[in-house]
């Protein structure tokens, strides 16, 4: 599966949340897409991402 662009091997099972987890992201502060599908984040917990699965996580990031 690619995670931002960059390969990466998951366990068989790994769901959205898994990967944040994994990442040390926060659920509130980022956006998961998945194949191009922007994903709700009340399925984090339950989407669970395929070997052939293309990621994009976008952190939100505050500043001026």
């Amino acid at each position: 599966m690619k995670v931002n662009g960059k390969e990466v091997c998951l366990k068989p099972g790994t769901t959205i949340l898994n990967l944040l987890e994994e990442l040390k992201l926060k659920v509130d502060n980022v956006v998961v897409e998945v194949n191009l599908d922007i994903i709700e984040n009340h399925q984090y917990s339950t989407y669970i991402l395929k070997s052939d699965d293309i990621v994009e996580v976008i952190r939100f990031v505050g500043g001026g």
